[in-house]
């Protein structure tokens, strides 16, 4: 389990599920930029993996649905010059996406209703705005 990407304290992605492309990146970067294959693209099969409970994997699913192609999620990173820099930005980056995507809901808000005093300057400020706004017309002749 060392190998693998922590989500989270109990779930890791396995690095044999990830596959790497890699290509020129634009951008600044001198001479570089024009031989080394910076640019990172990850790619991780979230319809495919075991690495995900059933029910996570089906919010995560849900959720990252207008990024999936297919099921695979792909994450690009050009940022920085270095490939293997730009290898660690994607990690991260597929990480976060994944942890945000199997994270559970927000509890509900709880309705409340609002204080007397919180209608009572509500109100006083309508008065006032409609008094300035009453000042503001012609007198009647």
């Amino acid at each position: 389990m060392d190998d693998d990407l922590r989500v989270t304290d109990d779930i890791a992605l396995p690095r044999a599920e990830l596959t790497w492309r890699f290509s020129r990146s634009g951008g600044p970067g001198g001479q570089s930029v024009n031989t080394t294959d910076s640019r990172v693209e990850l790619r991780f099969d979230l319809l495919a993996t075991a690495a995900l409970p059933e029910p996570l994997k089906d919010r995560a699913l849900q959720r990252l649905a207008g990024r999936l192609v297919e099921g695979v999620l792909s994450i690009t990173a050009s940022e920085h010059r270095s490939q293997l820099q730009n290898r660690r930005a994607a990690e991260e980056r597929l990480v976060a996406a994944i942890a945000a995507a199997i994270a559970p809901p927000p509890r509900p808000r709880k309705r409340t209703k609002p204080s007397k005093g919180a209608v009572e300057r509500r109100l006083e400020s309508k008065r006032h705005t409609a008094r300035r706004k009453q000042q503001r017309r012609r007198p009647d002749e």
